[in-house]
C-alpha cells in the first residue's frame, strides 16, 4: 500500500510489542507516556502520524491504567488524524466477564468493547479470546489470532507419545478437540463446579487417561487453582507425563506456587503477557511473528484466515 505503516506500544508488554516490530521489519515509533504526580496518564505520538496506517499493541492486563493508556493512545491517534487505527490487544482483558450470569453485575467485555470503538479504533486484532462471541460485542472488525499454531508446531517437533489431550473444563472442550485432532491424540475432558471466582472444584474426568501421557489445554491461567486441580485429579488416575499449555498466563496470587507443588512436568505459555518471575517449569513461546504476519495482511488488505488456526 502507499500509505505508511507505523507501530506503537504502551507500556503493559513492551517487550512483545519490539519483538513484533522486528518481526515486521520496523522500529517502535517514537511515543511518550507518563504519569501526572496524582497518577492522570498523559500521551503524546512524536512523530507525524497524519495519513499513516497505525497500529498500537497493548495488552489490556489489570490494573486500570493499562486499558486508559490503550484508550489515550486511540484518541491521540484519532486526533492527529491517522488514516486507520488498529488496536492490536494480545491479550483482552475483562473477557471472562461476557455475560449477565448473575443478578446485578457488569458485562465488562461489552463495556471494553464500547470504551475502544468510542476512544476511535478502526479494528481489533487480539488473540484467544476467553469467550469468542466478544466479536460480536464489536461494531468494528475484529482479527482473532489463536496461538495453537504455536504451540501445534511444538508438539510437532517436540512429539510426547500415547498421548491424551484434556480440556480443563467444558469451556475449553472445542479448543482441546481441536489439538487432538491436530496431534492425533486422543481427548478427555473435566467436569468440574466453581463454588465462586478463583475457585475451582474437580467433579469427574470424563475419558481414559491411566498409563497416559496427558496435554491440558487452556486460554489462560489466573490463580493456577482449575490447572493444579486438574492435573493432581490426572494423577490419581494414572496419568504419567503432564504438560499444560496456556495462552495468557496471568499468574496471579498463589500461581506460582501452585504450579511449583503440582504433579505438571512442564507449562508452555506465549509471551501477551509477560511473567512476573521465571520458573523452571514453565517455557515462553512468542507470539510476536503471528502479530507481525497478521498486521503485514491487514495493511496490505489481505486475509488472515490462513493465521485463524482454530
Amino acid at each position: 500500500m502507499d500509505t505508511p505503516l507505523a507501530i506503537f506500544a504502551g507500556r503493559s508488554n513492551i517487550a512483545l510489542s519490539r519483538a513484533i516490530a522486528e518481526n515486521y521489519g520496523t522500529s517502535l515509533g517514537e511515543v511518550t507516556i507518563k504519569p501526572f504526580s496524582d497518577g492522570e496518564l498523559y500521551v503524546k505520538y512524536e512523530q507525524s502520524i497524519r495519513g499513516e496506517d497505525i497500529f498500537v499493541v497493548q495488552p489490556t492486563t489489570p490494573p486500570g491504567d493499562n486499558i486508559m493508556e490503550l484508550l489515550l493512545l486511540l484518541d491521540a491517534a484519532k486526533r492527529a488524524s491517522a488514516k486507520r487505527v488498529t488496536a492490536v490487544i494480545p491479550y483482552f482483558g475483562y473477557a471472562r466477564q461476557d455475560r449477565k450470569d448473575q443478578p446485578r453485575v457488569s458485562i465488562a467485555s461489552k463495556m471494553m468493547a464500547n470504551l475502544l470503538t468510542e476512544a476511535g479504533a478502526d479494528r481489533i486484532l487480539t488473540m484467544d479470546l476467553h469467550a469468542s462471541q466478544i466479536q460480536g460485542f464489536f461494531d468494528i472488525p475484529v482479527d482473532h489470532l489463536y496461538a495453537s499454531r504455536l504451540f501445534i508446531d511444538y508438539f510437532s517437533e517436540n512429539p510426547i507419545e500415547n498421548l491424551v489431550v484434556v480440556a480443563p473444563d467444558v469451556g475449553s472442550l472445542k479448543m482441546a478437540r481441536s489439538y487432538a485432532k491436530q496431534l492425533g491424540a486422543r481427548l478427555a475432558f473435566i467436569d468440574k463446579r466453581r463454588p465462586k471466582q478463583n475457585v475451582a472444584e474437580v467433579m469427574n474426568i470424563v475419558g481414559e487417561v491411566n498409563n497416559k501421557n496427558v496435554l491440558i489445554v487452556d486460554d489462560l491461567i489466573d490463580t493456577a487453582g482449575t490447572l493444579t486441580n486438574a492435573a493432581s485429579a490426572l494423577k490419581e488416575r494414572g496419568a504419567l507425563n503432564i504438560t499444560a499449555t496456556c495462552t495468557h498466563p496471568i499468574l496471579s496470587g498463589p500461581a506460582y506456587q501452585r504450579i511449583e507443588d503440582s504433579p505438571i512436568d512442564k507449562l508452555l505459555v506465549t509471551d501477551t503477557v509477560p511473567l512476573r518471575k521465571p520458573s523452571k517449569k514453565i517455557t515462553v513461546l512468542s507470539v510476536a511473528g503471528i502479530f507481525a504476519e497478521a498486521i503485514q495482511r491487514i495493511h496490505t488488505n489481505d486475509t488472515i484466515s490462513a493465521l485463524f488456526d482454530d
